[in-house]
């Protein structure tokens, strides 16, 4: 697969560690996946610390409920990518699932400093942002863009000049070379945001049927 310069890590790049600060600098540790066909880029904002992956790849934290939300939409089942017995995800599955339907996923940071060591947002200072536009030319089908959290809507809605918060569960339209596509904005797939899986799938599933 193929990616528009600036969007990947360099070999030469590292995870962590890139000064001898206490709160070093972090580089994103996933390549962009952008599947030709995807009609829908999920952003969320920087992935947590290597020490609360179960898998190295998007939403890699066991108490993340992203996959859930995705299984719970299209499959009625929230443990469909759940490997309950190794408490990870089924990562190949998803990733075929996402080529299948046609969606998108990266996040809004490439690269960040964590302010106080946590994995929460708030904590997160953002040194580089992702190559917003090369992703979306890299995705002529591409209809609307999930920004996933608060931090990462903030970050979109500040780069394309966006003045209209959608209200949660909703979407405002925008323009970008040309096109007309939609930013939505859901509730957020951490445990922290306080509402159930399944009340969280009932907004992304509106979501997902108006654009796939």
């Amino acid at each position: 697969m193929l990616f528009p310069a600036g969007l990947c890590r360099r070999e030469t790049d590292i995870y962590a560690m890139t000064d001898q600060t206490p709160n070093p600098i972090e580089v994103h540790p996933f390549e962009p996946f952008l599947p030709g066909n995807a009609k829908l880029l999920m952003l969320g904002t920087f992935p947590p610390a290597p020490k609360r992956w179960c898998m190295e790849w998007y939403y890699p934290n066991f108490q993340n409920d992203m996959w859930r939300i995705v299984g719970l939409c299209f499959f009625g089942d929230k443990m469909h990518f759940v490997d309950a017995r190794r408490k990870t995800f089924r990562v190949e599955a998803i990733k075929d699932f996402l080529r299948q339907r046609g969606i998108a996923i990266f996040d809004t940071a490439l690269r960040i400093r964590r302010t106080k060591g946590t994995a929460s947002d708030k904590d997160l200072e953002i040194v580089e942002q992702a190559d917003l536009d090369g992703m979306l030319r890299a995705l002529p089908q591409c209809r609307a863009v999930l920004a996933a959290g608060q931090l990462a809507t903030q970050v979109f809605m500040e780069h394309y000049n966006i003045r209209h918060t959608p209200k949660m569960g909703t979407y405002t339209e925008f323009g970008f070379e040309g096109r007309t596509l939609r930013l939505y904005r859901e509730p957020s797939s951490s445990r922290a945001y306080p509402l159930q899986v399944e009340k969280k799938a009932e907004a992304y599933r509106t979501m997902f049927d108006e654009i796939l």
